[in-house]
């Protein structure tokens, strides 16, 4: 048995970002920060199948060139290789739920860096409620 308290444990960028509560032996899980403008970064899993889930804000979520809104109690699972990016586009902070499984911690591929302006041309974006 493993217990952690979330607020015990530290984002990746200090304020906002990841934070993993649990790291393998089986799944990776935490919660992820996004204030106003931030993203998380476009990337894929070979193997590793993620899923989100909205706790607070609005977030849009970009798999495969389609754009999803999602919102407060809103869950989406991606599976491998599924490219993917999560963007804070509202006003408000964005807290959401990850869960990754199995635990394969070199299994993401980052396609698009830390300063991508829009994860997709936005003439390939296909929006989906």
């Amino acid at each position: 048995m493993e217990k952690v308290r979330e607020s015990e444990k530290q984002f990746r960028g200090e304020d906002s970002g990841v934070k993993y509560l649990f790291r393998g032996p089986k799944v990776d899980w935490g919660v992820i920060l996004l204030l106003p403008g931030q993203r998380l970064g476009g990337h894929y899993h070979q193997e590793v199948e993620e899923t989100f889930y909205i706790l607070e804000g609005e977030a849009t979520c970009y798999v495969n060139d389609v754009q999803y809104h999602l919102v407060v109690g809103d869950a989406i699972r991606l599976e491998a290789p599924e490219r993917h990016n999560v963007v804070n586009e509202s006003k408000q902070p964005l807290k959401m739920v990850f869960i990754k499984c199995p635990y394969l911690p070199q299994d993401k591929v980052d396609l698009w860096g830390h300063s991508m302006e829009c994860p997709y041309n936005q003439e390939q974006v296909r929006r989906r409620e």
